[in-house]
């Protein structure tokens, strides 16, 4: 029987039904105690004892994959986003590194309209201030008369500006690649540069990759553009923010506020000033919450570990249908 470390977070509750699958396949899961993720010296414990993994955002750098040789194979990861595997180290050592894209699309989009909605309507603030006594009309505004910008005009940043469009948002995007001309006629975008987005925008959307020039995108120097009624969202990764020069625009009022979903550091450190301000809705890394989407995500990591490991395997419907029989 041949090994496969599990450490995927959202999967792991759902191992009663993914185990007798694997073993179905001759495939015994090791399955690790996780807490969001397993940082490299973490599977360093497991090195050399398993030929695929399911992983979140575990930290497989080159030397973690090294060590995890001869005997690694494959690392599905769960979800899209791979910037905590060192694919490229991965891919030279002959690991296959693979992903679900366009995993999280509708969920993560959503939560950046919810984002925009609460500070646009301010509810959030009316509902906290009516349970502590106080009857206080808070004054909002509609998106309608707002301009949103978003960085990174991939399948996240096109869901969230689709849907930006119906609310009647003027819409500016900002992106290092070209997008399709038919994607900005048909919705009424607006290319342009990174500054000019900034300078516009009321609201800021992150949905960019975190590749090298995506790290601290948002930092000292760009945040010198953002008007101070503007409202950042970051749903794409943490490190695209320099956290600390984000913390200093909120404290000294040069930005209205901030939706976090991503960090830096995660789990966010207790001692973070951000969870002191009231300008700022915080979620724990949660955008991609969503049963249906989850479950489409579940199954296609676990075909993309069979691939990788070169076992004959069907479409997910035949995947499924093995669950119905064990």
């Amino acid at each position: 029987m041949r090994n496969v470390l599990v450490s995927a977070p959202y999967m792991l509750p759902f191992m009663d039904r993914f185990s007798p699958i694997l073993e179905h396949f001759d495939l015994h899961p090791i399955i690790p105690e996780v807490h969001e993720r397993l940082e490299a010296e973490e599977i360093l414990r497991y090195a050399g004892q398993f030929e695929g993994a399911i992983c979140g955002d575990d930290r497989y750098n080159a030397n973690v994959i090294k060590a995890c040789l001869p005997a690694l194979k494959v690392i599905s990861k769960w979800g899209t986003g791979i910037d905590s595997i060192d694919k490229e180290a991965a891919e030279s050592l002959g690991v296959r590194v693979m992903n679900t894209p366009n995993a999280f699309t509708v969920p993560v989009s959503e939560s950046v309209m919810s984002s925009m909605l609460n500070f646009a309507r301010r509810q959030p603030w009316m509902d906290r201030a009516m349970k502590n006594g106080v009857w206080d009309k808070i004054p909002g505004h509609t998106l309608s008369e707002s301009t949103l910008g978003v960085v990174g005009v991939g399948n996240c940043g096109k869901a969230v500006l689709r849907r930006a469009r119906a609310f009647g948002m003027k819409l500016l995007g900002n992106d290092i690649v070209e997008i399709a001309p038919d994607f900005l006629l048909e919705n009424y975008v607006e290319m342009t540069t990174l500054e000019d987005l900034l300078q516009r925008a009321d609201y800021i959307s992150l949905n960019t990759s975190l590749t090298p020039s995506a790290y601290h995108l948002i930092n000292v120097e760009t945040l010198r553009f953002v008007k101070p009624s503007a409202v950042l969202i970051n749903t794409s990764r943490g490190p695209v923010v320099h956290e600390v020069a984000l913390i200093e625009a909120l404290q000294q009022g040069r930005l209205r506020g901030a939706a976090l979903d991503v960090f830096e550091q995660e789990p966010l450190p207790l001692d973070s000033p951000l969870l002191q301000m009231d300008n700022v809705l915080l979620s724990p890394h949660n955008t991609n919450s969503s049963p249906f989407y989850w479950e489409r995500i579940h199954w296609n990591t676990l075909r993309n570990l069979l691939i990788g490991l070169e076992i004959p395997v069907g479409d997910i419907a035949s995947l499924k249908a093995l669950e119905k029989r064990a």
